[in-house]
């Protein structure tokens, strides 16, 4: 593992309306590493995503990405620095086919984008030579990154997202967020409402993207695969990090056991 670190938070904060969401939360992700946010309903994990990947802007503190601070930059501007992410609630385009779907994916590695919008729009329409060959360049890589998910997106490349199971509208989302090459991946539940059988699937899936040196960045549930998967993980609780470590430091710490027990027995109180 590099020692240079690949993602920094610093006192991160985040306040809507006199409710802190994130509250001075600092992380160190390192290159090859694999990070899992845990904690209740609530605890802003999924506003720290947010606030890392450019959807919202934080009150106070510091997000650095391999040594350049990008606070504040806009979600478009991270992708093009090689963050990319998926989200707790689906977000595949349902009738665009599959491929369409990971091809909107590389949009910031086409030549004609990094120009100008101008620029992408006049080569669509005159479509030169140099932008065909491109095309069948990512078309091609598309379908590499839809190869990896064995034979559950590639036969069905052609296939409206729509059509497609959950599962699969799932595996399509992070097959888009592939297609952008990422340096840094961040998953926002992604085995949300799978099965015993597509979570294991997703885990050996996830361990193939680490064997593959991808740094990732992800926000779990199942408690069972954040254990197998994570080389660290962070526990956050009222917008605070309370804990972080190894998994099986962590599983251990009485502040974690706490905060997953005491906010069971709140919601039971406020349910009777």
């Amino acid at each position: 593992m590099e020692s240079k670190p690949l993602l920094q938070v610093c006192g991160l904060r985040r306040e809507f309306g006199g409710v802190v969401a994130v509250d001075n939360v600092d992380l160190t992700l390192y290159p090859g590493q694999t990070m899992s946010v845990i904690g209740p309903n609530g605890a802003g994990k999924t506003t720290l995503f947010n606030l890392i990947s450019g959807l919202d802007r934080p009150d106070a503190g510091e997000v650095w990405l391999d040594g350049e601070r990008v606070t504040g930059l806009s979600a478009e501007a991270l992708a093009a620095r090689g963050l990319a992410r998926t989200f707790q609630h689906g977000r595949a385009f349902g009738n665009l086919s599959v491929l369409e779907n990971v091809l909107i994916g590389a949009h910031t590695r086409q030549r004609a984008s990094r120009a100008s919008a101008l620029a992408e729009l006049l080569a669509a329409l005159v479509q030169p030579s140099a932008w065909r060959a491109e095309q069948r360049r990512l078309r091609a890589e598309a379908e590499e990154v839809l190869a990896l998910f064995g034979e559950r997106l590639l036969p069905r490349a052609d296939r409206p997202a729509y059509t497609l199971s959950y599962a699969n509208r799932r595996r399509t989302e992070i097959a888009r967020a592939l297609a952008l090459r990422p340096r840094l991946l961040l998953l926002d539940e992604p085995t949300a409402g799978m099965n015993p059988t597509e979570t294991a699937e997703l885990l050996a899936f996830i361990q193939r993207l680490k064997q593959r040196g991808l740094t990732i960045l992800l926000i779990e549930h199942k408690l069972s695969l954040v254990m197998q998967v994570s080389d660290c993980v962070v526990v956050m609780d009222d917008g605070r990090k309370i804990a972080e470590g190894r998994p099986e430091v962590v599983r251990n710490d009485p502040r974690v056991i706490e905060a997953y027990l005491g906010h069971a027995q709140r919601t039971q109180q406020d349910n009777d």
